[in-house]
């Protein structure tokens, strides 16, 4: 099965974070899935995603599941899927691509602005949880560093509980 693993992923990221868990790597496997179903295409502020660089912008994030040599868009139908994998196998790693679609306001209308397109992979190794992200096209409006804090913040908004805390990260 290649259910979350891109064929083609690659081999120089430009940043890495690391995570430790207090839950296991399945259960946060499905956390992940499950936030990025819940954040998919849904406005943000861009100082609820990072740094501003574009002052009354708004964003919206479009994730993606990795098939092999494509991505799915992580819907009702993906979830299930990836939810009825990890119920019986654990992955060591579950790559994802992410579109931040960019929006400014301008009175009554939006005008849209370039898109950023970001691949990255998470890597689960017992109790650590490490984001490798790869910045594919666009003008990194949202950094790399930046869209590690927002996926690491939905996780945690998502449980009960804080169940990631911050490692420093490694330069690459």
């Amino acid at each position: 099965m290649t259910l979350g693993v891109f064929d083609n992923f690659p081999p120089n990221v430009q940043f890495v974070q690391s995570f430790t868990s207090t839950i296991q790597s399945q259960q946060l496997q499905q956390k992940l899935i499950q936030s990025f179903y819940e954040i998919n295409n849904k406005e943000f502020s861009f100082e609820e995603a990072g740094h501003p660089t574009i002052p009354e912008c708004e964003i919206i994030f479009e994730f993606g599941l990795a098939d092999a040599d494509c991505f799915n868009f992580i819907d009702e139908e993906e979830v299930k899927k990836a939810i009825d994998l990890l119920a019986n196998q654990l992955l060591e790693n579950m790559d994802f691509f992410c579109v931040i679609r960019y929006y400014r306001s301008e009175g009554e209308k939006r005008r849209a602005l370039k898109f950023d397109y970001y691949v990255f992979r998470t890597v689960y190794n017992r109790s650590i949880f490490e984001i490798q992200v790869y910045h594919k096209k666009g003008l990194r409006y949202v950094s790399p560093e930046d869209l590690t804090m927002f996926i690491f913040n939905k996780v945690n908004e998502a449980c009960k509980r804080k169940v990631l805390k911050q490692q420093t990260n490694k330069p690459t």
